[in-house]
This record gives structure tokens, C-alpha cells and sequence, in this order.
């Protein structure tokens, strides 16, 4: 055997678990099908603008180890998410709060949006007839209410899931933050931030003096990478590494639709969402707000958007998120069942374990592990 680990993708697990296990003494190898390190972290330099290609990462966490581990890496800057809703071309402030509440109602104290909230919560709750709430939409409104649902939720949940909020199991929406308080950062994190430089930084970091091979696709030649390592560290698709036994897991994917602009500020904030049907994309984002801030956003004469459209995940697209339904639940299970049954092969990520990850935990996830 030539290596101790063949970690197969160079996304934030494999380079974490690379980083990790060099440093204990291990010979790993990473490959990746793509052209570039990084996985759905990569950035792409335009304009002097780090364009994060696979949709927006904003790293936040509460585990101090977390973030001084990866800051121990490249510093983040101060990057604080503060999302902002279009409908209909009025603006709405993310997360729920006495900002979004001003805008929707014009209501200024807690307890005037209080009481708004509690009415339309009773009606929806009356419209059950003391049931449980059956699916999305209507564990909303019991939640929130019908004007913040049909204007800042509902268009833009059911473009993203490319299904009816009626036809979407209620777990999905369980909770949703209310704050009330004018309070528009979205995370309740301690700590959140954009590594300084972009995430290539981080993940060029993580693999130093670790052997990478791009545009290598570990299917092509199974046989042959089965058999260079010890181990093998897997992030990708669970039910592509058993050959689909069970049949095929589901996912939603993301178009991106990239546009360089002659102008330094286009929206004026790295994150809008579209929450109105009838607009196809999900959301803009404006790439130079997640490192630029104050004049250093007029310093960069161009501005570098995308636009997000969520669509059903086909062979030969990539894979963004596993679809939660009871029918996917249950396949993925019995995928995991086999992967217990592996004792030489680690599973991790989105695609391996078919669960949603945000970065944190990921990075926490590999802190944890025992190397071996």
C-alpha cells in the first residue's frame, strides 16, 4: 500500500481529515473529479472579487475550537450575515424581526407585533380544528401567520423544493426564528466570518504538504485506487459507492447564472432573496460584500452577482442537498447499514452520509474522529 488514506474529494472533510491525519504522521492522498480543490468551497477570482462558484458559504459557529482551529488556518474577517427578502420589490429584513415586522405591518413595540402575530397564529390554529399541522404550509401559519408566510415564505420555499408548501412534509418548517427585537444578523452564533483572501485560502491551508490529483474520478478506475490505500475516506454520493443497490437517493441542485456588472455596488448586500413566485431564482447574491465593506466596495469598479435557480438534481449535475422525505430517509438508512458493514472505508459529508451539514460541524465532525 502506498498511503495510510485515500480520501476521495477535496472538499472541507477530506482536506480537515487530510490536514489532521498528515499531522499524525499519515501518507494520504487526495483526489477530486473536479479541476480544482475545494469542493462546493471553491472560489474563482473575477475582478479582483472572490466569486464563490458553488452558492454562498458563511462559516458560523459556536465551538470556540471550531473557529480558532480554522482561523489557526487563514484569520476570517467580520463578516455578519444579513439577509434580505424582495417581494414584489419592497424589502423585508431576515430573520423575523421588529425590522421585518416595521416593514410588514408598520407595528414599532414587541407587543403591537406580538399581538399580530398571535391573531393570525389563532386563525390558522382554529383552521385545524385542534389537529396537528399535516404539511408545510401549515405548520406555517401556526407558526408565523399568513402574511409573513405568503410573502417572505412560501414563493420562495416552493421554488427551492420544486413542490406545493401542501405537498412538503411539516417537519421541514419546525421552527422558525421570531425575534423581537431589531436584530437583522441571522445566525445566533458566537462567531461567524469569511476567510480573509476567500476559502481557497483555507483549503490550499488545510492540504499543505498533502498529495492532491484534480480531474480524477475515483469510479473511473475503481479497482486500482481500492487498492493504493489502507483506507479510504468516501464524500461522495453513499448510494453511487454501493452502485445504487437499493436505487437512487434524491437531491436538489443549483443553477448559477454569473454576471460581471459595470458598476461598483449592485444591491448593496452580499445576500437578497427572491420570495415571490413568479421570480424564477431563488436569490442574488453580490459576491464582493462578503470581503468588502465601506469604501473598499468602491475601491473595485465592477461588481461580480449570481443568480440562484433551484431545480431537480439529474445524472451529471451536482448534488447540493439530500431531499429529507420518509422515502429518501429510508433508502439512505439502509445505505448507512452497508456503510457500517466497511470497516476500512469512512463515510463524511453531505453526499456520504446524505444529511445536511452547514461547514462548522463538518470541521467539528473531523476534530472528533479518532485517526488511526
Amino acid at each position: 500500500m502506498m498511503y495510510d488514506y485515500l480520501i476521495v474529494g477535496a472538499g472541507l472533510f477530506g482536506a480537515t481529515f487530510a490536514y489532521r491525519a498528515s499531522r499524525q504522521g499519515k501518507r494520504c492522498l487526495v483526489i477530486d473529479k473536479r479541476p480544482h480543490l475545494g469542493g462546493n468551497v471553491y472560489c474563482e477570482q473575477v475582478e479582483g472579487i472572490n466569486v464563490h462558484k458553488y452558492g454562498a458559504h458563511i462559516f458560523h459557529t459556536s465551538n470556540q475550537e471550531v473557529w480558532q482551529f480554522v482561523n489557526h488556518i487563514v484569520p476570517f474577517n467580520r463578516y455578519t450575515n444579513s439577509p434580505v427578502a424582495n417581494y414584489q420589490g419592497r424589502l423585508y429584513n431576515l430573520p423575523f424581526n421588529m425590522n421585518t415586522f416595521y416593514q410588514m405591518w408598520g407595528v414599532i413595540t414587541p407587543d403591537e407585533a406580538q399581538r399580530m402575530i398571535e391573531a393570525q397564529k389563532q386563525e390558522a390554529q382554529h383552521q385545524l380544528n385542534g389537529g396537528e399541522p399535516s404539511n408545510l404550509e401549515e405548520q406555517a401559519l401556526t407558526l408565523v401567520g399568513r402574511d409573513i408566510y405568503e410573502k417572505l415564505i412560501k414563493g420562495y420555499t416552493e421554488k427551492q423544493w420544486g413542490r406545493p408548501c401542501k405537498e412538503l412534509p411539516a417537519f421541514i418548517i419546525k421552527r422558525l426564528p421570531v425575534r423581537m427585537v431589531f436584530d437583522n444578523n441571522y445566525f445566533n452564533d458566537s462567531y461567524q466570518g469569511i476567510p480573509i483572501g476567500g476559502y481557497n485560502k483555507l483549503i490550499d491551508g488545510l492540504l499543505e504538504g498533502v498529495e492532491t490529483r484534480t480531474n480524477t474520478d475515483f469510479f473511473a478506475d475503481r479497482n486500482y485506487w481500492e487498492g493504493v490505500a489502507e483506507k479510504i475516506v468516501f464524500t461522495g454520493k453513499i448510494d453511487e459507492f454501493f452502485d445504487y443497490r437499493f436505487g437512487q437517493l434524491e437531491y436538489r441542485t443549483v443553477n448559477f447564472e454569473q454576471q460581471t456588472l459595470d458598476t461598483p455596488n449592485y444591491q448593496g448586500n452580499a445576500v437578497v432573496n427572491y420570495t415571490e413566485a413568479q421570480v424564477p431564482y431563488t436569490r442574488i447574491i453580490e459576491h464582493k460584500h462578503f470581503e468588502m465593506f465601506g469604501q473598499q466596495v468602491y475601491d473595485v469598479p465592477r461588481t461580480v452577482i449570481s443568480r440562484e435557480y433551484s431545480m431537480e438534481w439529474k445524472p451529471g449535475m451536482e448534488p447540493y442537498y439530500p431531499i429529507n422525505d420518509e422515502r429518501n430517509n429510508q433508502l439512505a438508512e439502509q445505505y448507512r447499514q452497508l456503510a457500517h458493514d466497511c470497516p476500512n472505508v469512512i463515510f463524511g459529508g453531505r453526499l456520504a452520509e446524505y444529511r445536511y451539514y452547514d461547514m462548522a460541524p463538518i470541521v467539528e465532525k473531523v476534530l472528533k474522529m479518532k485517526i488511526e
